[in-house]
This record gives C-alpha cells, structure tokens and sequence, in this order.
C-alpha cells in the first residue's frame, strides 16, 4: 500500500542519486550502515545524518538534513515510527525529492502529509532490497 512499484522504481531511477541516511552512524551492526553501503554500490551518494555526525562509509555525516550544506534528493529514514514525522517535514522543508522509510517506520499522517507537498514517498520497504529487484 505504501510503495507501488511505479514510485519505488521513480524514487531510485529517476529522482536523483544524493540519499540523506537518517540514522546512520558508524556501529556496523545497524540496519542503517548495511543499507547505506548497498546504496552506494548501486551509485548512490550517501550522506549521514545522526546527532554524532559521523563519518561513514567515507562521507561525512551531518547533525541534522538542515545541516547539510547541498541539496539532497531523497531522505531515507531509519528512526522509530513515532519521530519519523519529524523527519519527513524536514525532507519537505529541505526540497528532498522524496522520502522512504524503512522496514517497520510507517506513520500515515507524514504520507499523506509528504504527498500532498509533492513528494514521493514509500513507507515500510527497504532500498536494499528493492534495488537489486530493478536490474
């Protein structure tokens, strides 16, 4: 319900390759650091955004998305549901391209919210595993 094929194809085909990894730190046991690097195997541009800003996978990471000091296309969202609202505004406010949250984050309100700013969104999937689907 929350990613057709067609947005979860347009989000990492066509809207841009700069993702905004909400969560990301540097602990290699995170969820977040493995789908990160399948990102960047297929050509993505990461960049991290936890309150550490740490350094990952080469790229420097960032406090906050108003933080990051060039435009980024999609903000993939690796929080618990009830703070990925937050979030998904920030996208709004930052002019992401789209947003996607992870496996097991769903929060209706934000969707319909992100929708109607004109974003394209998915809600509970998993870029890494969506991605080797499109080859």
């Amino acid at each position: 319900m929350y990613g057709d094929p067609a947005t979860i194809r347009r989000i990492l085909t066509e809207l841009g390759d700069t993702w905004a990894v909400v969560g990301l730190s540097s602990n290699e046991r995170r969820a977040a650091y493995g789908v990160a690097d399948v990102l960047r195997r297929y050509g993505k541009r990461i960049v991290p955004v936890h309150p550490k800003a740490e350094t990952v996978h080469g790229e420097v990471g960032y406090p906050s998305l108003d933080a990051v000091p060039f435009p980024v296309d999609v903000v993939d969202t690796f929080v618990n549901s009830d703070l990925a609202g937050a979030v998904a505004d920030e996208a709004v406010a930052i002019g992401a391209k789209a947003v996607w949250f992870q496996l097991g984050v769903v929060d209706e309100a934000a969707y319909a919210r992100t929708r109607a700013a004109g974003l394209a969104m998915v809600m509970d999937r998993c870029p890494a595993i969506e991605i080797p689907r499109l080859a």
